[in-house]
């Protein structure tokens, strides 16, 4: 139980220049909230952990994000005519534009779109068996996933330069765009092989009389900030895959001239190229061709001056574009590349693990509906059959148990409806230390059978207890004090007790106070979860929990088990499995109905539900040695215990990866398709939610909210059972929270049944 609210009678105050000290309570109620937070912000944290890991995920495979397009035909009338008509070499040299050609007999061979862990390893392979140096002009993202392919790469002698880090065309991008794309694929680079690098190549781009007036801009940018941009002046076009004998051909500049040759060894299916590579090589060293890199063409042709930027004449270049590619990487740029490639290491295994468990939970989703539907069905035409009963009735008086701490709202509607029972009952009013006058109410109201014992705060468990002790008949019902039942609730909740093996009954809670969005999202669960979900083990007689709001037990079974236990937050859960455990039978009796109030409000909502769930694992701990139970009594650790532990810890804990990979796949791979998977399983969750309602007669409009359940309410559930696990991983511990009552559920005709 938590700290009392506010009693009726004012505390005497304290005297005055002195604070009065807290409770007991007190702190022990600040110490737990002080100990919550932590492990709330831990929830949090692995959210959002999760939530980065896709996101860069995603990014990094540039299908968010990702400018397909390519400019054509554009003017180049703010080109120079020396650049447009010059060498595949460009730099900025003292701000002016100047080209490079590649020397007579040279070919400087490029390759665009790696690495790829299938292709660039086997190029890699063939330019060390001819020693042939290559120049890789790499996407960034592909470096991060494969940094150790760019290890091997740069330690082979090859050089390497910036290809951007998605792929775009940078024409139709921003300056901040532009310079992200680069200094990712540095730290990249960094990360990866320790160096960057002065090389660049923008993405679709071919000759320099490509370069048009949206691309010189960045160009010149790029130039200014000491990069040289790299063209072609044969291209293979081994992309088009038009065979080897065309790679080869076309990849061949004209006799006794050098080229820049473009070859791509990612991209797209590649054996074309590793096929023609070899003989490219051999055809070109016929001929008397050497190899080289793009600095190592820089350094043996004298540069070609273009003017200053903007077509001005001028001077010829500098010796200065002549420096080598590649600068060792120091300092914050080194770190910051190595905390890139493990993060993306982290999101390349993290992802597919995920989708894996995505299937599994998948699976397990689906396979729970369809257990619920085919045995919710099969329980409901067992138990309704004209001749079906369960032995003869029971008419006998029962004792019903109301454990009351400041109910004061709530306590007349509960014993009025009691009151009004077709079943003889006596009525024992359990007092756990109110401060609000809940036992004086309780008194007051004079009705028939009603006894109120009073006890010193001591929680829940304990009032059950007490009230057992005190009940004159076999059977005992306990409730909540916040609940109402129906005139025939008692009658329908007992007469399972005709069979000598039952020993406990779990009744049909419904939600009061279901006009509110928040108390209609509950209404839905209670039907169609935890409702449905005990017909299903009903059948397969391994039901997990009798609801606090409306259970019966048998005198006997009670005191054979040692009582209500307060080791657990979840003391029903703790004694149903305790009752399986003995041999008992535990059994729904879906038409004794009882209407309770649910949190009306978020953060009572957060509390109970994290009481439950985590009481529900302390419990499942608790009783861990059923699973080697023998004989009838070990039916629950055979069946049940495995089914709870799916469906009610791991399928609900993994169920978030349903909305995770439906969004990343709306955001990162396909909206339309990912849209319509998210409707299909809303769809079937639909239909186990009508055939729900159709059994409990309840009123389908409710469903109309079922949507925005799925988009708001059911996310907090998700947060709260990963609390609850964080909390339990930790050792955690907590303290029973009362919520806020209302009083506003009334006799069950008030709240309008279906």
């Amino acid at each position: 139980m938590t700290t009392p609210t506010t009693p009726s009678t004012p505390p005497t105050p304290p005297a005055r220049g002195r604070r009065r000290a807290p409770s007991r309570m007190e702190r022990a109620a600040g110490r737990a909230a002080a100990l919550q937070r932590p492990r709330v912000l831990l929830a949090l944290l692995l959210l959002l952990a999760l939530t980065c890991v896709m996101l860069l995920n995603g990014y990094l495979r540039a299908e968010v994000g990702g400018d397909q397009r390519v400019r054509t035909g554009a003017s180049a009338s703010d080109v120079p005519d020396d650049v447009l008509d010059g060498g595949p070499i460009l730099s900025f040299p003292g701000g002016q534009a100047t080209t490079v050609s590649v020397p007579d007999k040279t070919i400087v061979l490029t390759f665009d779109d790696g690495p790829d862990p299938t292709w660039t390893p086997q190029v890699l392979e063939i330019l060390e068996k001819y020693d042939v140096p290559g120049t890789f002009f790499l996407v960034g993202s592909m470096v991060a996933r494969h940094p150790g392919i760019v290890r091997d790469m740069v330690e082979q002698g090859n050089e390497v330069g910036v290809h951007t880090f998605t792929h775009v065309d940078l024409s139709y991008q921003s300056q901040a765009r532009v310079t992200r794309e680069i200094e990712q694929t540095q730290l990249a680079l960094a990360g990866a092989a320790g160096i960057t690098t002065t090389l660049f190549r923008a993405p679709y781009s071919s000759q320099t009389d490509a370069i048009d007036n949206y691309s010189w801009p960045v160009y010149e940018s790029l130039g200014e900030d000491g990069y040289t941009s790299v063209f072609i002046d044969a291209d293979s076009d081994d992309w088009k895959r038009p065979g080897v004998s065309k790679i080869v051909e076309w990849a061949t500049p004209e006799d006794g001239e050098g080229a820049s040759v473009l070859f791509h060894d990612a991209g797209g299916e590649r054996s074309q190229t590793i096929e023609a590579l070899p003989k490219y090589i051999e055809k070109m060293k016929a001929k008397g061709y050497t190899f080289t890199t793009v600095s190592g063409a820089m350094a043996d042709q004298q540069p070609t001056g273009a003017g200053p930027v903007g077509g001005a004449p001028g001077t010829t270049g500098s010796g200065d574009s002549l420096q080598a590619a590649h600068h060792e990487a120091t300092g914050a740029t080194l770190y910051e590349g190595k905390a890139l490639v493990a993060a993306v290491a982290v999101a390349e295994w993290t992802v597919p693990a995920l989708s894996v468990g995505l299937v599994i939970v998948g699976v397990a989703v689906m396979g729970r509906f369809a257990m619920m539907l085919v045995l919710a069905r099969r329980h409901h035409r067992q138990r309704n059959r004209r001749r079906f009963s369960w032995g003869p009735p029971v008419t006998g008086p029962v004792s019903v148990i109301v454990p009351a701490y400041n109910e004061k709202e709530c306590i007349e509607a509960t014993l009025r409806s009691l009151a009004r029972s077709t079943h003889p009952i006596e009525i024992i009013v359990v007092d756990d230390g109110s401060t609000d006058g809940t036992a004086e109410i309780a008194e007051s109201l004079g009705l028939p059978g009603v006894r109120v014992v009073r006890q010193a705060n001591a929680g829940k468990p304990a009032a059950l207890n007490n009230g057992v002790r005190h009940a004159r008949y076999d059977i005992v019902v306990m409730m909540d004090g916040d609940t109402v039942f129906e005139p025939d609730t008692v009658r329908h909740l007992v007469q399972p007790f005709a069979d000598p093996s039952v020993g406990a009954v779990a009744g049909n809670a419904k939600v009061g106070n279901r006009r509110t969005l928040i108390g209609a999202w509950q209404h839905i669960e209670y039907v169609m979860g935890f409702n449905l979900d005990r017909r299903m083990y009903d059948l397969l007689r391994c039901m997990p929990t009798i609801p606090g709001a409306i259970g019966a037990f048998r005198r006997e079974a009670v005191l054979q088990v040692g009582g209500m236990s307060d080791d657990t937050l979840a003391e029903d859960t703790d004694i149903t499995i305790a009752l399986h455990r003995a041999g008992w039978r535990v059994v729904y009796e879906e038409h004794a109905r009882a209407w309770t109030e649910a949190p009306g409000s978020l953060g009572q909502l957060w509390s109970q539900r994290y009481r439950w769930s985590y009481g529900t694992m302390q419990a499942l701990w608790k009783h861990r040695r059923s699973l080697t139970d023998k004989g009838p009594s070990g039916r629950f650790g055979r069946v049940g215990m495995p089914l709870v532990v799916l469906f009610q810890v791991v399928t609900p804990v993994f169920a978030p990866l349903i909305d995770v990979f439906t969004v990343y796949s709306m955001v990162f791979v396909d909206f339309r398709a990912a849209l319509l998977a998210w409707l299909a399983v809303l769809a079937v969750q639909l239909v186990c939610a009508a055939y729900a309602f159709r059994l409990d007669r309840e009123k389908y409009r409710y469903l109309l909210m079922m949507p925005l359940q799925q988009l708001a309410y059911r996310q907090m559930m998700y947060l709260v059972l990963i609390h609850s696990c964080v909390t339990a991983l930790t050792g955690g511990r907590l303290r029973w929270q009362k919520l806020k009552r209302t009083g506003e559920v009334g006799t069950p005709a008030g709240t309008g049944t279906g």
